[in-house]
């Protein structure tokens, strides 16, 4: 069998059924990688330091030999789970595909610039038996791809509202009604305040933040049908939405849930309040520059004191604040801004939001 180099959609494509082989090191795959890739990397992080020199240093040839010292003694290993990868994998159509090859056959294979790591895998694998195709320009043209997503212009509907409004129920109550949804925050892991790292796994870098979001968004495009996204400031955590992109979302309609300050606050105390105490200390700690000396004082002994609804109202009342100063920097505001009256903090929210469209 041939193995066939493929441009990048068609390698994302083919992703979606097949498994990905990503032969970086380690330390590159865990910096940021394509999203579903599985790690089989041909050279550890030391290995490929070694190879590396030697490339600069003496030749491209001698740096050959130095990675097939390291190559030969993996090739088994490299083989048997290349194979545990592909039985694993439950493509959408098990009876045939791509070339009319089985699809436990079928694997996919990429380096950082489609070069020699991944060639000398692909002519093991193919030796093997499987069909395999390798991505052209590797990891690198994927980055690029990733880049030029978020150049693009979307048909964005911006879900807005203070903090407490249930914007990520109501996110998620429109994916049940199939409509086209992308959770940032879900995608950040993190909730966008100083306490939303708090019970969220490790946010990821912000190379793989915009790899998984442009996976995303190339997605949601196909569809003919708004994108729904939630008002966000331009950074979630540690990472940062593109600005080109965040920047197109500023400029597109807000449908603002508008619910009384009591009916979020219910919601953040029933929500927040069953945290640690600690971790939410050091969340206030962490904006007591801008919320104040005495507030920070006063919402910490309201957590300690068991006076939850008491801390959460300052720390409420703060956020309400800074949201209200963003959303008034949005040039044209008037023009975009559409207010949903609802009178509780619920998915059902959905049926307002939805009927101007």
């Amino acid at each position: 069998m041939a193995i066939e180099k493929i441009h990048i959609e068609d390698f994302l494509a083919l992703a979606k059924q097949y498994p990905v082989l990503d032969v970086r090191s380690p330390g590159e795959y865990n910096h940021a990688h394509i999203p579903g890739a599985c790690s089989l990397p041909l050279f550890s992080d030391d290995e490929r330091k070694l190879v590396g020199t030697a490339y600069k240093q003496q030749s491209r040839e001698e740096a050959i030999k130095i990675g097939l010292d390291f190559f030969g003694l993996k090739m088994r290993k490299i083989v048997e789970e290349a194979a545990s990868l592909a039985d694993s994998s439950k493509p959408a159509a098990n009876t045939g595909t791509a070339n009319n090859q089985p699809s436990s056959k079928i694997i996919l294979v990429h380096c950082w610039r489609g070069g020699m790591r991944s060639a000398g895998v692909a002519w093991l694998l193919d030796l093997y038996g499987f069909k395999v195709y390798t991505l052209t320009g590797g990891y690198k043209i994927f980055r690029k791809w990733v880049l030029e997503q978020f150049e693009k212009q979307y048909a964005f509907q911006v879900l807005g509202g203070y903090t407490g409004s249930g914007k990520t129920y109501v996110l998620e109550a429109l994916l049940k009604k199939r409509e086209v949804v992308i959770d940032l925050e879900k995608l950040a892991h993190h909730k966008g305040s100083a306490f939303g790292n708090i019970g969220m796994p490790k946010q990821p870098s912000q190379e793989m933040f915009e790899n998984k979001l442009s996976i995303e968004l190339f997605a949601a495009s196909q569809h003919q049908k708004p994108i729904w996204v939630e008002d966000e400031s331009q950074r979630i955590g540690d990472v940062n939405i593109p600005i080109n992109l965040w920047r197109q979302m500023r400029q597109k309609p807000l449908l603002f849930l508008d619910i009384s300050f009591e009916e979020r606050l219910k919601h953040i105390v029933a929500e927040y309040g069953k945290l640690e105490k600690e971790k939410l200390v050091n969340a206030i700690l962490r904006i007591n520059k801008r919320l104040g000396g005495l507030e920070t004082k006063e919402a910490i002994n309201g957590l300690l004191e068991d006076r939850v609804e008491d801390s959460f109202r300052i720390l409420l009342t703060y956020y309400d604040k800074w949201y209200l100063k963003a959303m008034h920097n949005r040039e044209g505001l008037e023009a975009l801004l559409q207010k949903i009256p609802c009178k509780t903090v619920h998915e059902s929210n959905i049926n307002q939001l939805l009927q101007p469209l």
